[in-house]
């Protein structure tokens, strides 16, 4: 089983970080840390194999943490869980080598994923004593998931439509209605809604009950809790 700890200043993120991760039954919770001081000292004591890491907290944000980490050569992995989603932040994480980045809200779905990319990986890794030019193009495919957006949509843009997606009705909601919360054209939030569509952070469905022509809705797909 692989040794995991979670560092996250919010009780509710953290307990969703917790139950997501409890249904795998290849993971193991070794502890959990409101802060990075705290983690950091714990760590420099305790071996892991996986840290679910925060950007934002108070003291020492998990960018810090995360730093501290590598120049200590504290070996462990990494799957970012945070609302930074601004392009330097992105950029100077995944230079530190996080195995996944996960934007909040967040679905099951996309955290499992995270999971199972980074199973992937120490599996290729662990399994032989060099590693084929296959298995380094498998491991690096299913790590793009933690690359920057497609060129033309924003990071900033994408949050702002994740998070309008988790607060719509259960049924869905149009683009239409989506690019008034957001503030942008409706052609314009569409791309992001096919981007999330096509990534399975969201779903969608024609909806024939308006009396008139069929509206097309969409939802985030299960969170489960999140």
């Amino acid at each position: 089983m692989y040794r995991t700890v979670i560092v996250e200043d919010d009780p509710m993120i953290a307990s969703i970080n917790q139950t997501f991760l409890s249904r795998d039954p290849r993971f193991s919770l070794a502890a959990v840390f409101h802060s990075g001081q705290e983690a950091l000292e714990w760590l420099r004591k305790r071996p892991v194999e996986l840290l679910i890491l925060d950007v934002y907290m108070p003291r020492m944000s998990g960018l810090e943490l995360l730093r501290e980490l590598r120049a200590e050569e504290i070996t462990l992995d990494a799957i970012m869980v945070t609302a930074a989603n601004d392009s330097k932040t992105v950029d100077a994480l995944l230079k530190l080598g996080v195995a996944d980045y996960l934007v909040k809200p967040f679905t099951a779905r996309r955290f499992q994923q995270a999971l199972d990319t980074f199973c992937r990986q120490r599996e290729a890794i662990s399994a032989h004593a060099s590693v084929s030019q296959e298995d380094l193009d498998a491991m690096l495919s299913s790590g793009r998931s933690a690359a920057p957006v497609p060129k033309g949509l924003q990071l900033r843009t994408l949050a702002r439509v994740r998070e309008c997606l988790a607060q719509a009705p259960r049924e869905g909601c149009t683009c239409e209605a989506l690019s008034e919360q957001v503030g942008l054209s409706s052609v314009t939030v569409r791309r992001y809604l096919t981007y999330l569509v096509g990534r399975g952070e969201a779903v969608s469905r024609i909806n024939y009950d308006t009396g008139g022509r069929p509206s097309l809705l969409y939802r985030l797909s299960q969170t489960e809790g999140t």
